[in-house]
């Protein structure tokens, strides 16, 4: 990895830190990085069912509806993959016994 890539990844970390990064995980958050792929169903599910539920559906929000909720449920999944990564580097620097 090159210099600024490392200083970069520093970066990243202290500003995790600064935001409360090495806290013990919520039972939420627990729940969330177990189950990425299924909060990022859900998400995307009951938004696209909310959307379509809304007064005044158009022939368009049949299809913009899909891809919102793909993309919500996208970028949830993401988070909670994050999630993920975050309660393995607290197990490894044993700052969480991951209980």
């Amino acid at each position: 990895m090159s210099d600024v890539g490392r200083r970069l990844v520093r970066v990243f970390w202290a500003v995790d830190r600064f935001l409360g990064g090495e806290r013990p995980p919520t039972r939420t958050q627990k729940f969330t990085a177990r189950h990425p792929v299924l909060l990022a169903l859900v998400t995307g599910t009951v938004w696209a069912a909310y959307f379509l539920l809304l007064p005044g559906v158009q022939q368009s929000d049949f299809v913009i509806a899909p891809v919102g909720g793909f993309l919500l449920g996208g970028i949830l999944g993401l988070t909670a993959l994050y999630e993920r990564l975050r309660q393995r580097r607290l197990r490894r620097r044993g700052l969480w016994d991951g209980s």
